[in-house]
């Protein structure tokens, strides 16, 4: 079980877009997240005549490492660190903060 999953509320702790918040859109086997508005590139894309695609330069997500990202937490406003523990006979998530569970 993965502490952060795609559709989760994340903040960037580190690098250049440190303090701004995204939802995870895909979580990579080497663990990185890719997260909606953050780590933005610019790639040069080629125009492909059979598909119909447009040539240019593109504005994309590129993945971001998983220790740079926190679980964003709505009840304090910042990121917060996630734990896992057991109930009811399930795994589930909490926030370290405040004990709160992240899956309902």
């Amino acid at each position: 079980m993965r502490r952060i999953r795609k559709g989760d509320d994340v903040i960037a702790i580190a690098g250049k877009d440190k303090g701004r918040r995204g939802t995870v859109l895909r979580v990579l086997d080497d663990d990185r997240v890719v997260v909606e508005g953050l780590n933005m590139a610019k790639k040069h894309v080629k125009a492909n005549p059979h598909t119909g695609s447009a040539g240019g330069i593109v504005e994309k997500e590129m993945p971001i490492h998983v220790s740079n990202v926190q679980l964003f937490n709505p009840a304090t406003g910042k990121g917060d660190r996630v734990g896992f523990k057991v109930i009811e006979g399930r795994k589930v998530r909490y926030f370290k903060s405040n004990g709160e569970v992240v899956d309902a």
